[in-house]
């Protein structure tokens, strides 16, 4: 599936016809095409008359998946970033041009690291939460609640659950440290150090994590999730494999994403 890209809805299908060729005649036909196709789905996707209408229509999640939102987004994001020679980093005070940009593109190129960035974006629109009893000795439990952006929590879950079901907890702790910092590097900046550059006090209970240790953490997860023999079985650990060794580049076009896209629009996309 991350090869030949996430199953497009009817009403994903239906949105792209009447923006890219609202005047085709047989309309069963070009659904069957999109659907089959992969290379002409993704051509469909990346038209930049997609990308415009998205972008003008406030109300795009009652016409669109956010997977496709996403996907329209990271083809156009990679387009724009492969027409200049380097990305932007941002440290505390400055910006720093490194010429990478063609590693993003080639990084990016991969259909099924996109599909997966698409599909990992999408999955922070809906915050979900859980509870599980955690027995502390013979009768005697204690009931756990949390939500799948919950780093500490889901970071401490990893030491108690069995094996067999460590892979989604490594994935998405892997997800949260690269969305953070493809996102929102501004709240991981600011919730660090204040604009002096002096360390905010530990808040008991509370992550404060710097940048270098989102990405030391997201790293070291992408590697636990490549390794898992579940994810071999799934044929996906190569996925993880470039995402624990290009983390840097892979949050490249998150942050043009955030940046120049979706920046004013942050806090309803990803509100949960």
């Amino acid at each position: 599936m991350l090869e030949k890209g996430p199953n497009l809805s009817q009403r994903d299908i239906d949105f792209l016809i009447e923006t890219v060729a609202p005047d085709v005649s047989d309309r069963d036909r070009l659904r069957y095409i999109l659907k089959e196709d992969s290379d002409f789905r993704d051509e469909f996707i990346g038209d930049d008359r997609v990308f415009e209408r998205i972008m003008s229509d406030d109300e795009i999640f009652l016409k669109i998946s956010p997977i496709l939102f996403f996907e329209v987004l990271l083809r156009k994001a990679v387009k724009e970033i492969g027409r200049s020679s380097y990305t932007i980093e941002k440290s505390i005070n400055m910006s720093i041009p490194v010429f990478d940009s063609q590693e993003v593109v080639e990084l990016l190129n991969k259909k099924p690291l996109l599909h997966y960035l698409a599909d990992m974006l999408s999955s922070f629109t809906k915050i979900k939460s859980y509870s599980f009893s955690l027995r502390l000795k013979e009768g005697f439990f204690k009931k756990i609640t949390f939500t799948d952006t919950d780093l500490p929590t889901l970071m401490a879950m990893c030491d108690v659950v069995e094996e067999r079901y460590r892979l989604g907890l490594y994935k998405r702790i892997a997800d949260i440290c690269l969305f953070m910092l493809g996102v929102y590097p501004e709240f991981v900046e600011r919730e660090y150090r204040y604009p002096s550059g002096d360390l905010r006090p530990q808040i008991p209970g509370k992550v404060r994590l710097s940048p270098e240790e989102y990405e030391e953490e997201g790293r070291k997860y992408y590697r636990l999730a490549a390794e898992h023999e579940i994810s071999k079985e799934l044929n996906i650990d190569e996925v993880f494999w470039d995402l624990h060794g290009n983390f840097k580049q892979a949050q490249k076009p998150l942050n043009f994403i955030s940046s120049r896209y979706i920046n004013y629009k942050k806090s309803e996309l990803f509100s949960g």
